[in-house]
């Protein structure tokens, strides 16, 4: 950073003093609760709203009326605060794996993290993917444990989770004075000082020495979290070997740089909803969180896909992501991370997807669901824009850089709905959210059934899709008929198979010629692509202008798979040879060519059905723990491990997507509505010989009606 032209002393300071962080964890582990803390110690709000409150509106970051009704996330939140100096952009994110791209582009553009885990019952399996996420954006993070006050909660069982299941050097800063509802305040072990947290809202916090009866277990945890920071830090381990005193702020110094090197995890305790121990986090937000300065990042050239290096200064050229799109009451609304250089309203920029350029016309903080404007924005930053066109993912310029950032992942939907509006008059307001819920999130997919003229919609499970179709209703007063749920499932092949395939079409005028030859064959299960064209063409056989071409009419081949009519995945298509006529040849003949030769090729390949292959995680009584094997084992489910737990038994099984719908109600029932359970996806597996035999009948029968109709 400071080697750069553009660098200047007082945008470093400015910078340094920036925290851009997201809360991420498991279902109902007290995130929202968390960030309406964060809000109202922070003076951002001036009364706290509960989760699922009667007498309020609720929570500030849940502002959809359905996020209140429901008293879940559905939406990330973003927000921003300062504390003690340091200017914190806030987003919070949903729990629930039905919203998981929520997270995921929220992590794409944070530089650190709060991992939320409850008291009680610890890291769970969404506490496993957010974690996943995490990692997989290089994300430093601390952990939260909260809900101290509930009975049962254990945070030593919680820390042994953190470092067995998710192999987190994790280290107590702070420790709790008293458990369950003896819980009273927190000891902070950097400082050796308890901490009380008084007033009407916990708002005031008052230092004191450490009770007597716990001095010996507070020396012990300080002379604990030495030796873990010892294991990644140099200069604490050369102290701590050879007995000297380390200071307070040698060890602050330390635990930072273990942090933002992911080599630590500091870990919090306290109780969200009680008040307590939320200013000790916010205090550790900004000492070991890194700013922008401590993050490195890069684009890629868009000319030769070589690294740009990105600097997080104000002066260098425009370098931003649009990472979150809203239909807003006054237009499209883009969330932005800047990520080099100034952005100013009435300022021309360039989305580098497009090639258009655009004039920014309001440029604003986002807080919730409002927006405060602001004249300019900097390297660092995270804003909203109004008033120009782009879609998720897309990078913005101010055309002195041709480069572009990395997209977001999206994971595939796993389930579809046939739905149409009830009323035949509403079509319009219909086709505007349908359009408006697909720009807004990419896990929502829309597309037509040619075979029967339906709309289908795609999502990543039943939660997801029902919100979308109440938010049809809601906002668009479109009543929606709804199909029954379909599992999305996919073709794929299982070996190699030739093609040689000669277009030859003679009409009153020019004709059409074009000859593909070549094979398709699987990919390795590993290669975690979709669809491969491999070029390997020599000799001029298929001229170059007309090999795009082929690529288009293999992949639009793929689109509906023979089997079931789904789409084709894992597929490697090598084009080796073939031929062209100097005056019959077109791209259109090459991509009908191409179209046919893999459709021919395609038994030959010997498809199977994959279907998606979920995670299941039960948390039930003990008593009910061997009918809910029973159950899972009837659903076509593998048990892979269970647990006993404070009288509770968690299962956790492998189970297809097709045996779940449903199952919310069964579990309530044999369980008398004490179970809860968790389902996410994991995998796309072959489907039973014996189930895939009845769904090609199936649908050979279905074409042979709608054939005859």
């Amino acid at each position: 950073m400071k080697d750069s032209p553009f660098f200047d002393s007082k945008h470093a300071l400015e910078l340094q003093r920036i925290r851009n962080i997201g809360i991420s964890a498991h279902i109902d582990a007290g995130k929202t609760t968390l960030s309406e803390r964060i809000l109202y110690y922070t003076g951002r709000i001036h009364r706290i709203e509960e989760v699922r409150s009667r007498a309020g509106g609720g929570p500030t970051l849940d502002y959809m009326e359905l996020e209140r009704e429901k008293g879940i996330t559905i939406q990330a939140a973003a927000t921003y605060c300062a504390w003690n100096g340091y200017h914190i952009n806030l987003i919070d994110t949903p729990g629930h794996v039905d919203f998981t791209v929520e997270v995921e582009r929220a992590l794409r553009v944070l530089d650190g993290a709060i991992l939320v885990l409850c008291g009680v019952a610890g890291v769970q399996s969404q506490t496993i993917t957010v974690d996943r996420q995490m990692q997989r954006h290089r994300i430093p993070r601390l952990a939260f444990i909260n809900k101290l006050d509930r009975a049962g909660a254990n945070p030593d069982k919680v820390l042994r989770q953190l470092r067995e299941k998710l192999r987190h050097r994790a280290a107590l800063i702070t420790m709790p004075i008293g458990l369950e509802d003896r819980f009273e305040g927190v000891i902070d072990l950097l400082s050796l000082r308890a901490l009380a947290f008084e007033g009407a809202n916990g708002e005031h916090v008052i230092t004191t020495d450490i009770p007597d009866h716990l001095l010996p277990e507070a020396l012990r945890r300080r002379q604990e979290l030495i030796e873990t920071v010892a294991d990644v830090d140099d200069t604490i381990a050369e102290k701590f070997l050879s007995d000297a005193d380390i200071s307070t702020e040698e060890l602050i110094a330390a635990i930072r740089r273990a942090t933002l090197r992911r080599e630590l995890v500091p870990v919090y305790v306290g109780s969200a909803k009680g008040n307590k121990g939320v200013q000790p986090l916010l205090d550790g937000v900004c000492a070991f969180l890194p700013s922008p300065l401590d993050v490195s990042y890069e684009a890629i050239n868009r000319e030769d896909s070589s690294p740009v290096p990105l600097t997080a200064d104000p002066e260098a050229p425009l370098v931003a992501l649009a990472f979150k799109l809203e239909d807003g009451r006054y237009g499209q609304l883009t969330y932005l991370r800047i990520y080099q250089g100034t952005l100013r309203k009435g300022q021309s920029i360039v989305n580098a997807a497009t090639g258009k350029t655009m004039r920014v016309p309001r440029i604003g903080r986002i807080h919730a669901d409002q927006l405060h404007d602001i004249e300019v924005a900097a390297a660092g930053d995270i804003v909203a824009v109004f008033g120009i066109e782009c879609a998720s993912g897309d990078t913005l310029t101010d055309g002195q850089l041709n480069v572009t950032l990395t997209g977001i992942y999206t994971p595939s939907p796993v389930i579809e709905l046939a739905v149409a509006p009830k009323d035949r008059n509403k079509q319009n307001n219909f086709a505007k959210a349908l359009h408006r819920f697909m720009r807004e999130d990419p896990t929502f997919q829309v597309a037509r059934d040619d075979e029967t003229g339906q709309t289908l919609i795609r999502g990543m499970g039943e939660l997801h899709l029902e919100v979308y179709i109440e938010r049809m209703r809601r906002e668009y007063d479109c009543e929606v008929e709804v199909g029954r749920p379909q599992v999305a499932y996919r073709e794929t092949i299982t070996k190699r198979a030739e093609f040689n395939y000669l277009h030859k079409k003679q009409t009153g005028g020019a004709g059409q010629f074009a000859r593909v030859a070549g094979y398709i064959e699987p990919l390795p299960p590993d290669s975690g692509k979709t669809y491969e064209f491999v070029d390997q063409v020599v000799g001029g056989a298929i001229a170059r202008e007309f090999i795009p071409a082929c690529d288009k009419g293999f992949q639009e081949a793929l689109q509906r798979g023979l089997l079931i009519g789904k789409p084709v995945v894992g597929v490697r298509v090598v084009l080796n040879d073939g031929q062209t006529h100097p005056v019959d040849s077109s791209e259109l003949a090459f991509k009908i060519a191409s179209m046919a030769a893999l459709r021919e090729a395609y038994f030959r390949a010997e498809p199977i059905i994959l279907e998606p292959i979920m995670k299941l995680e039960v948390s039930v009584p003990e008593e009910f723990q061997g009918a809910v094997i029973g159950q899972i084992n009837q659903r076509r489910g593998v048990i892979l491990n269970t647990v006993l737990e404070n009288g509770y038994a968690i299962i956790e099984a492998e189970v297809p997507l097709a045996e779940m719908f449903g199952y919310s109600t069964s579990l309530r029932s044999i369980t008398q509505g004490k179970g809860e359970f968790t389902l996410e996806f994991l995998r796309y597996a072959p489907l039973p010989r014996q189930l895939q035999e009845e769904l090609v009948r199936e649908y050979q029968r279905r074409r042979a009606e709608e054939k005859a109709a």
